[in-house]
Formats: structure tokens, C-alpha cells, sequence
């Protein structure tokens, strides 16, 4: 039996922000300074940037994302409940 492995960040964190005047090195700074994860990836341009992070308070990186212009497609993954072989 193999040993149980243990996730330091638990939600993998994706959304897309539609707006204006977008800074992607701005949003990259604020997220690695503010909210304790890994993974991050902040892209796109001044109208659409699209954000992945590993953390495990993924609704403070949705607040946030939201204060900068309309969020769709989003998706939270519990990466804790996909290790263990669970759907959901």
C-alpha cells in the first residue's frame, strides 16, 4: 500500500477576467503577494486574462479577480479528492 499523500494546496483555481486596461504582471504581483498558493500562472492582455493557481482559499482569488472585471468559465478542482481517486 502506498503512502497517503498529502497536498499542501488543495483547489486548483481557473477563471478567465473580461476587461479593461488588464495588467497581467499587476494581477501576478498582487496574487503571489496577497493569497498563499503555487502554480501560478496570470496571461493574456489588457481584455482578457486567464488565471490558474493552486491554493486552498480559491473564493479570495475569485473576490479578487472579481474587483477587476467579469469572471466566467470558472473552475475550482479539489486536487486532495482527485489524488485519492474521487470523482467530484
Amino acid at each position: 500500500m502506498l503512502p497517503e499523500q498529502t497536498i499542501e494546496f488543495r483547489y486548483d483555481t481557473q477563471l478567465l477576467i473580461e476587461g479593461e486596461n488588464l495588467d497581467e504582471d499587476e494581477i501576478n504581483d498582487y496574487i503571489t503577494e496577497n493569497f498563499v498558493g503555487d502554480s501560478l500562472l496570470a496571461v493574456g492582455d489588457e481584455e482578457l486574462i486567464k488565471i490558474h493557481y493552486h491554493t486552498n482559499e480559491p473564493w479570495k482569488v475569485l473576490e479578487y479577480c472579481r474587483t477587476l472585471g467579469e469572471i466566467y468559465d470558472i473552475v475550482v478542482e479539489d486536487m486532495d479528492r482527485q489524488a485519492r481517486g474521487l470523482q467530484g
